[in-house]
């Protein structure tokens, strides 16, 4: 995986970014899930989501999938 620094920042993130639009409308959380679990494991830490994906249910399957792996 390629990585940037996010300016004005010491932060590393990946040039890849998941996007999440889809999580709570057209994937079910487990499905949701697995995408995660196959973009982190390859090193993805980019996650773009907003409060109007699902109707704000991709930002609780992202919390969901965070709080199981930390």
């Amino acid at each position: 995986m390629k990585f940037t620094t996010l300016p004005n920042t010491s932060i590393k993130i990946s040039k890849i970014c998941l996007g999440t639009m889809t999580f709570g409308n057209q994937n079910t959380e487990a499905e949701a899930h697995a995408q995660l679990d196959y973009a982190v494991e390859r090193g993805v830490n980019f996650i773009d989501t907003a409060d109007v994906y699902g109707g704000g249910i991709s930002e609780q399957v992202i919390g969901k999938f965070l709080k199981t792996r930390s």
